[in-house]
This record gives structure tokens, sequence and C-alpha cells, in this order.
């Protein structure tokens, strides 16, 4: 009888280090949630060009062939009419601000809707923001970046991106100004804001960049589905400021560097209308 329960015990924590490790493998594909454990500054021990050799789940940042974020220049981009709207059936959800270290993130709690993408669905999880912005155009930088993160199935992912420049306030961010303000002052990582509706977040274009990239920080996640909107929006001095000084780190930028595209293909979705 002792023998028998000594093998019980056994079993039961064998079957609980087998779903654990499970659990591991498939949280390791998204955004790191803690992301003191790097940063952005050139020529530094955590610096961009040393992700990849932080950690071993994290050497895809430093080997991929399918980096994000890109150069999205003219030469490069196919115009294609064949893919379709960006069709987003958002809906209100219960959502926290969480400052991340480098970032700060709104977090989805009760479902705050999908995405549809070739006829796959992707759920919203979270949305962030970079400044200056991750992907270029012809060269270009940008004052800020929206990356409105989803996920399917099978731990596919989608990431919308919303590109801004300096000038009149974003209506969006604006209405989370006190909310971030607030946060600047506390010590803890995370506040409430109540009910969010992600509709509210102006695209104003119907065109869109579309190509095959990654995760911008790690574990650096190939084989995301980006569609990065055409028109720029803008947003004022203040409301980026606002996002950085939030994130109480001593760096100007949270933007990882333009990756090689290394032969993809890029297209750029415009209607025949």
């Amino acid at each position: 009888m002792k023998s028998l329960s000594i093998r019980c015990i056994v079993f039961v924590l064998t079957i609980f280090t087998i779903v654990s490790l499970s659990s591991a493998a498939v949280s390791s594909h998204g955004e790191v949630e803690d992301e003191h454990e790097f940063n952005y500054k050139n020529n530094d021990g955590k610096g961009p060009e040393k992700w990849g050799e932080l950690k071993p789940e994290w050497e895809m940042c430093g080997k991929g062939e399918m980096q994000s974020p890109i150069d999205l220049m003219n030469e490069r981009v196919n115009i294609v009419s064949h893919l379709g709207r960006l069709n987003r059936d958002y809906k209100p959800s219960k959502a926290i601000l969480k400052n991340r270290g480098h970032d700060i993130m709104l977090k989805f709690e009760d479902g705050a809707g999908s995405i549809n993408i070739n006829g796959f669905q992707y759920e919203l999880q979270q949305l962030h923001w970079h400044s200056p912005s991750e992907h270029t155009v012809n060269g270009r930088s940008f004052a800020l970046e929206l990356h409105m993160v989803h996920e399917g199935k099978n731990g596919r992912m989608a990431v919308v991106t919303v590109l801004y420049k300096i000038g009149r306030a974003d209506t969006f961010i604006r209405s989370l100004e006190k909310e971030l303000e607030a946060i600047t002052d506390m010590e803890e990582a995370e506040k409430s804001v109540g009910v969010i509706n992600p509709k509210q977040i102006k695209i104003g274009s119907r065109k869109y960049y579309r190509y095959i990239g990654s995760l911008t920080t790690p574990p650096c996640t190939q084989n995301v589905t980006w569609s990065v909107v055409r028109k720029v929006r803008t947003v004022t001095r203040k409301q980026v400021k606002i996002l950085r000084v939030a994130v109480h780190d001593d760096q100007n930028s949270n933007a990882r560097p333009v990756q090689a595209i290394n032969k993809r293909v890029v297209h750029l979705y415009r209607p025949r209308d």
C-alpha cells in the first residue's frame, strides 16, 4: 500500500510538471510582461543588439530572419487589392494600465473583440505605444507608434499599427491622460481604468501595409502578421511625453531599431474603388 501511494504521488508530480512546462511554452510566445530585463540603450549589455544573447528563449531576437520592425520603402512594396479591408469587430471591455518597465500597456480583461484576417479571427489582447516609431516609411521615423496586439488559435498573432506625427491631439490618448498622469505618481505598476472601447481608436484609412514579421520585444517571436495603417495620424508633444514619463525609466526611446527585410514581400493594400 505504501509503495502504491508513492507511485501515485510520483505520477501526480509528473503530470503537474508536464502541465507547467506546457503552460510556460505557450506563454513564452507572447511579449514579456516585465521588461526590466532588457533595455533600448546602444552599446549596452542589455541593449537591442544583445537581446538574443540574454536568454536561450530569446535567441530569435538575434538569429531570426523575419524580424520587426522594418523600413517600408516604396521600392519594395507591392500594391494589391485582394487583401481586403481591416475588418475590426471591437467592443467595450474592462481594462488596466500596466507599466512594463519600458512602455505603458493597456490590457483588456473581458474580451475586447477581434479582427479578421484572411478568414482567421484574432482576439484583441492589449495595446501599447513606442516612441519614436519603430517602423519607418522611406527612412522616415515618426513621433509615436501604437501596437494593437491580437492573438488567435494555436498562438498565432497579429498586430495592427498606427503611426503618429506631431500635430493635433489624439482623442483616444486624450481620454486616458488623467489615468496616465495618475500612474506617473504611483509606485504601483497597474491601475484599473474601467471600461474602454477600442472602437474609439481612429485609423482613418483603408490602406495598410502587410508583411510577416515578429514581436518587437523579447522573445521576438516570428510569424506575426503585421498591418501598418498607411495614414499617419497626429498626436501632441505633451501626449508623447505623458506616455514616456509614466514609464519611470531614464531613456528617451523605447523603439527597436529597424531590422533587415531579408527578401520578405511587403504588400500595400489599396481598394480598387
